[in-house]
């Protein structure tokens, strides 16, 4: 049988399958039944817009955690989702239920002004934990954050790196687009953070979030549901981080989202890393 290369899985099938190994099957039906959008903005030149282009870094800082969950052993990661595109990713959330909002992309023109652009996004007015991994507990809040994000799953691989199986999927669903780390200075990226911390606020009406070109979203390793379950796990292993897994953000490049670090367990010996690599 062969082995598929890591570059050639279905972002859907990852998707799926990590969503029904994680018990969440809902969220894949629900995806697949959405309305289906117009075209990609962004792939047309004629258009002339300055679209967002996001690149996960490969999973850092892992930490073998025994703590959190007794009698599990949880992978611990950090994320970076980066903005390697030519204009910011900017998102108008609107009000739309109880704990949820619709979301409108505006992408700017090169000339000047912008579109605005409905891709079937959602935002959600979500609760994290106070505690920290290896820092305490900085006390719980809710915040306005985006749904499916990004996600984290472990796939076993063989010797030469390529997907033998899907193993488990990570927990975390929401992630808040903001300006955190400016990570990549040009000409074209502000010096300053642009899009601050996800808004507090239960009673808003409105929302912005987002991430300038050339800055970052990033969540350290100890933040709540960072982490894989890897109890009872021996091998050698794929740590996938994936941005905008079900495609409701419009981007200059759709095939450069997935990041991994391949780990080898129960140790947690880093064997190396591959970064904006495509999942057709």
């Amino acid at each position: 049988m062969t082995i598929p290369n890591i570059a050639a899985v279905s972002p859907r099938r990852f998707l799926a399958v990590a969503a029904l190994s994680a018990g969440l099957a809902s969220a894949v039906a629900a995806a697949a039944a959405a309305p289906t959008h117009e075209k990609n903005p962004c792939l047309d030149r004629s258009r002339h817009l300055r679209c967002p282009d996001l690149v996960m870094s490969a999973p850092s800082d892992l930490i073998l955690d025994r703590t959190t969950h007794r009698g599990h052993v949880l992978l611990r990661a950090t994320s970076s989702i980066n903005n390697h595109g030519s204009g910011p990713l900017e998102l108008h959330g609107r009000r739309s239920g109880y704990r949820s909002m619709i979301v409108a992309q505006a992408i700017h023109h090169v000339h000047g002004g912008s579109s605005f652009f409905h891709t079937g996004a959602r935002l959600g007015f979500h609760f994290v934990p106070g505690n920290r991994y290896g820092v305490g507990n900085l006390g719980a809040a809710s915040y306005w954050k985006f749904r499916d994000a990004a996600r984290f799953g472990l796939w076993r691989v063989d010797r030469h790196n390529r997907l033998i199986s899907f193993v488990r999927a990570g927990p975390k669903l929401f992630y808040c687009f903001r300006d955190l780390d400016h990570t990549r200075p040009s000409r074209h990226s502000p010096s300053r953070a642009v899009f601050p911390a996800c808004s507090q606020n239960p009673g808003a009406r409105h929302i912005t979030l987002g991430t300038s070109v050339g800055w970052s979203d990033v969540y350290p390793a100890g933040y709540p549901q960072q982490w894989v379950d890897v109890t009872g796990l021996r091998g050698r292993f794929a740590v996938i981080q994936v941005a905008d897994p079900y495609n409701r953000i419009y981007e200059r490049h759709e095939g450069n989202n997935a990041s991994a670090t391949f780990i080898q367990l129960p140790s947690g010996r880093v064997l190396g890393h591959r970064v904006g690599f495509s999942l057709p």
